[in-house]
């Protein structure tokens, strides 16, 4: 004797008993060695010993009935049954609906349930996919990829985050009141009949072709709100919050732009531009910072002019306050000679002798440089067979005082030769 579920609850699915000729009701008998036509007895038919043709009472028989667990206790394989159906009915994610279908369980339970058995349960998950694959390899080339997304609120009706979300129904994902609500109302009393005139006719389908742009124009606001997550305001609305002020007011500015392009796009644009900004803001401090160090190089080389300090420190306190300073002349007259530049680590040294490392000393000027001008003097003297001062001056565009001691000690050295 073998106890084995029945396919469905509803007792006018089922063949009705074949000695009373009743509806059968769980648990009823089955013979196990009629065929193909089920031999299916009542309970008392069965008690009876209730004979017909080829069936004898001491066939071997089974008993049909769902009233055992499958999947977990406490959940009978009727009851399995009866919340697939729910479910089916009634939509997945209306729990409510579920159980008031079912009677028998609560929403929670029904939700718990459904979840463990049905959804995260990985024997029925594999085996899902595994069907669904195989129903769409029959009508795609490849299966259409699942892009999961937030699940959005589901707030009481009427309630005021309801009202805050314009009415929206997760379950069915659309609106208490759509946009153009009453679009439906002009296609209510139209019928189209054998006996229309053309002109009626024609004036009918453009009628229902201006009620099909009425509801393009719906869907493409529908779809606008969805993309753009504008269906939770507040999360929405946090989220701008989580840009700088500038970025912000770029939001509210550039908002109505958003219907023409993507939510990603629409953000690459905000955030192109506001980037722009930062840029054009640190491109500013870089030339204060620049016009800075500028200044203080200048004053460097008069550091030790009491007079010349006083007048750089001005400066400064005028660009620290926002002012623009004055353009002011530093006065070098009376001023204590520079010290000697030093040359330790400096490109070139390496391949001057010690004079010249002295006159590059005194005349404060960079190994490089001074070969850099004794090369261009040689070729010059050569190419001329001699070389003036004045010469010297035009060749090398530097402060006329250190051209002539580079020219007075080259012709000391015998480096080059007066013209």
């Amino acid at each position: 004797m073998d106890r084995i579920a029945s396919f469905s609850d509803d007792p006018f699915d089922k063949p009705p008993c074949k000695g009373c000729s009743s509806n059968l009701t769980e648990p009823y008998i089955k013979c196990a060695e009629c065929g193909p036509s089920p031999v299916l007895l009542c309970l008392q038919c069965f008690t009876r010993g209730f004979e017909h043709k080829k069936h004898q009472s001491d066939h071997r028989y089974e008993i049909m009935t769902s009233d055992f667990p499958v999947l977990e206790p406490g959940w009978t394989a009727q009851e399995e049954m009866a919340l697939l159906e729910a479910v089916m009915d009634c939509g997945f994610g209306n729990w409510q609906d579920v159980a008031y279908q079912m009677r028998t369980k609560t929403k929670e339970e029904c939700e718990s349930h459904y979840m463990k058995n049905f959804i995260n349960n990985p024997l029925f998950s594999s085996t899902l996919l595994s069907l669904k694959k195989t129903k769409d390899s029959r009508f795609a080339e490849g299966a259409i990829p699942f892009k999961p997304c937030d699940d959005p609120p589901r707030p009481i009706f009427d309630s005021v985050l309801s009202r805050d979300m314009a009415g929206y129904m997760p379950a069915r994902a659309d609106f208490m009141e759509e946009f153009d609500n009453y679009a439906e109302w002009d296609l209510k009393d139209i019928d189209f009949v054998d006996d229309d005139s053309d002109i009626l006719h024609a004036l009918k389908l453009a009628v229902v072709d201006i009620y099909h742009s009425r509801l393009k124009e719906r869907q493409r606001r529908k779809k606008i709100i969805r993309d753009h997550g504008l269906i939770n305001l507040r999360k929405f609305q946090m989220l701008e919050r989580c840009y700088p002020k500038e970025v912000q007011e770029l939001y509210d500015a550039m908002r109505r732009f958003a219907r023409v392009v993507g939510p990603t796009e629409h953000d690459k644009f905000i955030e192109s531009h506001a980037g722009a900004k930062v840029y054009e803001r640190v491109g500013r401090l870089r030339e204060e910072e620049r016009r800075k160090r500028t200044m203080l190089n200048d004053v460097l080389q008069y550091i030790q002019d009491g007079k010349a300090c006083q007048q750089w420190l001005s400066k400064q306190a005028a660009i620290d306050a926002g002012i623009t300073p004055a353009v002011t002349t530093i006065t070098v007259s009376g001023r204590r000679s520079a010290p000697p530049l030093n040359l330790t680590g400096l490109p070139g040294t390496e391949k001057l002798n010690e004079r010249e490392k002295e006159l590059c000393q005194v005349v404060r000027l960079v190994p490089g440089a001074y070969l850099e001008y004794k090369q261009a003097l040689l070729n010059e003297c050569r190419r001329q067979g001699g070389l003036r001062l004045a010469q010297a001056r035009a060749l090398i565009k530097i402060d006329v005082n250190k051209t002539r001691k580079i020219y007075d000690f080259l012709i000391k050295e015998g480096y080059i030769t007066k013209a």
